[in-house]
Parts: C-alpha cells; structure tokens; sequence
C-alpha cells in the first residue's frame, strides 16, 4: 500500500497572517545599526506585516541580554499598540534541564513590552522524551497566558527538533498556545499538522518557516519567515494577490521562492548575510557586516541578488 500522501485542499481567497523576523543589522565593529533596525521594522509595519523580533533572524543566540531588550523597548515604541512577537529564548547547554524559571522570565519580560513571545527551543526542553516536551509546554502555559510554540530542524540551530505528530496533538489542547511556527523546511510534516489542526482546533495558526516553499499559505498556513525580512513589500503584495485571487500572485511568488532558495542553501543560518546583502542593496541599512561568529556569504553573491531584486521590482510593478 503507498504511503503517498496527497497534499491538503488549496483554501483560494483566504486572507493570510504574515509575520516578518526582522533582521538586526549590524555596522562594522560589531556595532548594532539601531537606525536602520527601526526602519525596517516601521517597512515591515506600513505594509501590514506583524514584526518579529529577537528571533534567529535577529541574532538571537549570539546577542546579550541588554541588547534583546533594548529590541523590545525600540520595538514597543514603533508598533505603539500594533501586534508584534518575539522569541523568549534561553541559552543553555547540551547536558542542561529544562529551565521552567528562565522560560518566564523570558515570557514575562516579552509581555512587559507589549508583545507575544515565540517559545525558543533550547536543549533542555527539546532533549527530553515526549512525555517531558508536553509536560515543560504545560508548566510554560501555567504562567503565560498566550504564546506560540516552535519547531525547528537542527539545519538552523543545534538545539532545534521537530516534534511528533504526539507531541503536536498535545499542543494543540493547550489554550494559551496560539499558534505554531514549523521550520523543518519539509512540505509533508507541515500538511500533517494542518490536517491534525483542522481536525481539532480550527482557530489555531500554524506559521510556515518553510523558506523553501512559501506557497504553504495556499493550503492553510500562515507564515512566520526569515525570508520575508528580505522584502516585506513583495511579501505583503503577494499576500494581497492571494486573497483577491489575483493571478499575478503566481509569478510573484516563485520570484520570492527563487530568492529562497538561493538565500537558504546550506549552510543555511548564513541566510541572515544574505538578508543584510539584499537590504543593503536596496539602499534600506547602511552595512551588510554580520556580527562576530555568524556564518558569512562570499560577495560574488551580489551580482545574483542584484538579478532577484530587478526580476522582483519588474514582476510586483506588474
């Protein structure tokens, strides 16, 4: 018997919640380029996108706590009441237990500043037995009365791990989750938990991480990319073609995939140079200089960014 499994019904029309991980630039030096932070989540704002800070995309893993803060506290003041997320992250190692008291802290502090967190995954919560996984979701939804969970493969980060589908059922019964971001970049895994949600809990977001295959709204998901911190713009018009049911949304769309796969390929967390190459093109921050420590891209990429930004401008002018 074939275990194909045939990919869910296309939902035309459907309005699509985009969430954007906006990159933190950084200028030569190591020094934080926080003017061109706040206008890119202000872009990423003004065309209907939900900002995503502290994520991977912001460096989360490599920055220090003072500087995740003063992201939130910038953050709170550009969104003044508009919806944002970001990632409550907590460092550990691979021997560590899982930190219930770190996880609040992080979650505590988000909601200070008026946003959502996105639960990190660290070593200590993905490590354990299933069994563990659920209980450590339980006791962060015990003290935190909303937040969205996050799957994501070890391509992007040591301590990443994408659940089973058990594992995923038992999020879906607890309230305060909102949604989830699946990142394994694996279209198969990401249609299971859209059919697991449409069975159990309709209302709960999923939010593709898929880079490779950001078509997956078509089927049901939402989105929460790396990617779309390249340009929000196309991102939102994209989005807009999709729920007019606009035919343009076609052409649009593979040019944004086109990116994606030249952006993303291995090793994939370099993907974050190729974000500050491509702004930098733009004209939209003032560096492409990567902080110490993170993966970098060669600069003969630039000739090919330089094609995917035309062929995107002359398809969205469409």
């Amino acid at each position: 018997m074939s275990d194909f499994m045939p990919a869910p019904a296309i939902i035309p029309a459907r309005r699509i919640t985009g969430i954007s991980a906006v990159l933190l630039p950084f200028l030569e030096g190591e020094t934080i380029d926080w003017d061109s932070f706040e206008a890119h989540v202000t872009r990423t704002l003004e065309v209907g996108l939900v900002p995503a800070v502290n994520m991977d995309t912001g460096y989360i893993n490599i920055i220090d706590v003072a500087t995740q803060l003063e992201v939130l506290q910038r953050t709170q003041m550009l969104t003044n009441g508009k919806p944002y997320v970001a990632g409550a992250f907590v460092s550990d190692k691979p021997d560590s237990v899982f930190n219930a008291d770190g996880y609040q802290r992080q979650a505590d502090l988000i909601h200070q500043y008026s946003g959502t967190p996105v639960i990190f995954p660290s070593f200590g919560l993905t490590q354990q037995a299933d069994d563990g996984i659920i209980d450590s979701y339980q006791q962060i939804a015990a003290t935190c009365d909303r937040f969205i969970g996050f799957e994501v493969s070890r391509l992007f980060a040591p301590f990443g791990k994408i659940y089973s589908l058990d594992v995923y059922r038992e999020l879906l019964q607890i309230s305060q989750c909102e949604g989830a971001k699946h990142s394994s970049l694996h279209r198969i895994p990401e249609w299971e938990r859209l059919q697991l949600r449409n069975e159990l809990r309709p209302g709960f977001n999923i939010y593709t991480g898929n880079d490779l295959a950001i078509d997956m709204i078509k089927y049901g998901s939402d989105y929460l990319l790396g990617l779309s911190s390249f340009a929000p713009d196309f991102f939102a018009r994209r989005d807009a073609w999709w729920t007019a049911e606009d035919p343009r949304f076609y052409e649009l769309n593979d040019a944004l995939q086109y990116l994606g796969e030249f952006t993303f390929r291995s090793p994939v967390p370099a993907y974050r140079h190729s974000c500050a190459q491509f702004l930098k093109l733009r004209g939209q921050i003032r560096d492409s200089q990567p902080p110490k420590g993170a993966p970098c891209r060669p600069a003969s990429d630039l000739e090919t960014l330089q094609k995917l930004l035309t062929r995107l401008q002359d398809v969205s002018s469409r």
